[in-house]
């Protein structure tokens, strides 16, 4: 029976969630498998991956053949590495104890890149979200001079209307006290005349 080692998608639409699994390569790609060996979460940055090392390995021992992303994903945690290395001990070429301390130098800068690039992304999350505040404040700050400059500017018309206003009042009150002493004047010169009379 030939076997393969790869993905079976779960999750919901739009959000894909994958089990990587030993299945029969004559079965559906979400059917039967033979065991579940860890599983894969794309939605993430970077991907999470959790995958029972020993058992990826012990199925490329037993001759399952790995789909291109399976492939990419074992040798993102170390699966092939692990099993070429175990190939090289079963020859004599070197020793288990050899074998077993360059998997664990290869693991340990694996795990340093991968802390370095989750470094590297927040730190550009929290760089981006202090720029967008920044530009917010400024446009605001703008915002809130444009209004403030609004207000002057009716603050100056309103003045400039009062100001016209009470030309025009003083006008028409300079008016009537200039009319004012002619109708008097003309109201007493009869009066004055029915005295003499």
């Amino acid at each position: 029976m030939p076997v393969k080692i790869r993905l079976q998608r779960h999750g919901k639409k739009g959000k894909p969630f994958y089990w990587v699994v030993a299945a029969d390569s004559r079965s559906k790609r979400d059917g039967k498998y033979l065991e579940k060996i860890g599983t894969y979460n794309p939605n993430t940055n970077p991907a999470t991956i959790d995958l029972n090392l020993d058992k990826a390995v012990e199925w490329l021992h037993n001759g399952a053949q790995p789909t291109d992303t399976a492939r990419a994903i074992l040798s993102y945690k170390g699966a092939l590495l692990k099993h070429h290395l175990d190939g090289g001990v079963r020859k004599g070429a070197l020793t288990q104890e050899a074998a077993d301390a360059k998997l664990e130098k290869w693991l340990d800068e694996k795990s340093g890149k991968v802390t370095a690039k989750k470094d590297t992304l927040s730190s550009a999350k929290d760089k981006a979200k202090a720029d967008a505040l920044a530009a917010e404040k400024k446009v605001n700050d703008a915002r809130i001079a444009a209004a403030k400059q609004a207000e002057a500017d009716l603050i100056a018309a309103a003045e400039a209307e009062n100001a016209e206003t009470e030309e025009v009042v003083e006008a028409i009150i300079n008016e009537d006290e200039a009319e004012a002493p002619v109708a008097e004047a003309t109201e007493e010169t009869p009066a004055a005349e029915g005295e003499e009379a």
